[in-house]
């Protein structure tokens, strides 16, 4: 007797496909046309981004310098539990060949790769391994003219620095904004003193250009710690005076209405001389990580503000030989940097500090080591599928067939 044939509702079963993760589902684009069609839809790309978010299944990448080719790569962490946070692979960046590129977001599970010293930068999905390149910049550099010389002055050099990456509801459009500075000389100077002009930059995805705003009187000083971009507003640190006098504000930026503010940094969090300051973003609001600048032994506290209101997560007490903050994995762990440059992980439910399986005396800069963590996502950008031109996975000895 042949048995009754029962098939779902087409909406469970899209609900139950978008529990699943971005590589199982890349997978299941080829069972059928209506599946990989119902997976490009934003419907389903974001229930599977709000699934990924609800159950914290946190992708974490190491930011390193190769010490024989100077060349950054990504060494992806396991997010399990029990393998301590071992390198799966290895991923580097031929794309960005000769170039330290500054890495911003995530946004959506989306990473912004920026070169400071070139214009040359791209938007990429590690999850789904969609690479876009971005176009460089027609925006004109104006001429500088110097009173005091009374003559025009030659343009010697253009950087591209502080940058965030982000999105903007209103537009449905991720965007790019970055600060640049332009490097003026006299050239007929033997030792010319340098003049320098400011222009910032914003990119928009959705028209595939970049077009210039107006400057904020304030500039962005110090990077942050991983992620600087929270609900559509971008943040950097800045400040006002001069060392004793000097007083930490916040510069941020709304990516809709494209406006710059200003907000102070209360003294009660902590004040330069006596302690650094590290912005950064945790479980989704704007934080701050402070730190005595006497690094015998060193404490943490961190601060999270909403709606302008700061408030003391916690405290972790006198780690001996940490020097450097790198930024939160799952379950607010910390990572951190020795005074070795290895890379630690302070486990927040037992409070105990332990060594991370991670090689870097091979590494080059090692006190540039940084951490980004993101969620899986189906966001696409236009671009094209990864080529060793651009991207090379290397899986580790410790990897699985997970990759």
């Amino acid at each position: 007797m042949q048995r009754p044939r029962f098939e779902l509702p087409e909406a469970l079963v899209m609900g139950i496909l978008s529990k699943l993760p971005v590589k199982s589902l890349t997978r299941f684009n080829c069972v059928c046309k209506y599946w990989c069609s119902s997976f490009q839809t934003p419907h389903f790309i974001s229930n599977n981004y709000h699934n990924n978010l609800e159950n914290n299944h946190l992708n974490l990448l190491l930011s390193r310098c190769d010490g024989n080719t100077f060349q950054l790569y990504f060494s992806q962490l396991s997010n399990e539990k029990y393998q301590n946070c071992i390198v799966k692979q290895n991923i580097h960046l031929p794309f960005f060949k000769n170039d330290l590129p500054s890495v911003y977001g995530a946004c959506h599970g989306l990473l912004c790769l920026l070169d400071p010293s070139k214009d040359k930068a791209a938007i990429w999905n590690p999850s789904t391994r969609e690479f876009k390149i971005l176009p460089p910049s027609s925006i004109q550099r104006p001429p500088y003219f110097s009173p005091f010389e009374e003559t025009y002055l030659t343009l010697d050099d253009v950087a591209f620095n502080h940058a965030a990456f982000g999105f903007d509801s209103k537009t449905d459009d991720y965007k790019v904004i970055r600060f640049v500075t332009l490097t003026f000389v006299n050239s007929e100077e033997e030792y010319p003193h340098p003049h320098f002009m400011y222009q910032v930059e914003l990119y928009s995805l959705r028209s595939n250009s970049w077009k210039e705003i107006p400057c904020p009187d304030y500039k962005p000083t110090e990077t942050t710690l991983g992620n600087n971009y929270v609900d559509g507003i971008c943040y950097w640190k800045t400040g006002t005076g001069a060392y004793l006098d000097f007083r930490g504000l916040i510069l941020s930026f709304d990516m809709g209405n494209q406006k710059f503010s200003i907000l102070p940094i209360p003294e009660f969090v902590g004040s330069f001389p006596e302690y650094y300051v590290d912005l950064l973003v945790f479980n989704g609001s704007l934080g701050a990580i402070v730190y005595p600048s006497e690094r015998i032994d060193t404490s943490f506290d961190l601060w999270v503000t909403s709606e302008g209101v700061w408030t003391k997560q916690f405290n972790i007490k006198s780690i001996s030989g940490v020097v450097h903050p790198l930024g939160f994995g799952k379950n607010g762990d910390l990572f951190l940097r020795d005074k070795n440059d290895e890379v630690l992980l302070f486990d927040a439910s037992t409070e105990e500090l332990k060594e991370l399986e991670i090689n870097t005396y091979l590494d080059h800069f090692r006190f540039a080591i940084s951490l980004h963590a993101y969620l899986e996502s189906l966001v696409r950008i236009n671009g094209i599928q990864e080529v060793e031109k651009y991207v090379i996975r290397q899986p580790t000895r410790n990897a699985s067939n997970e990759y």
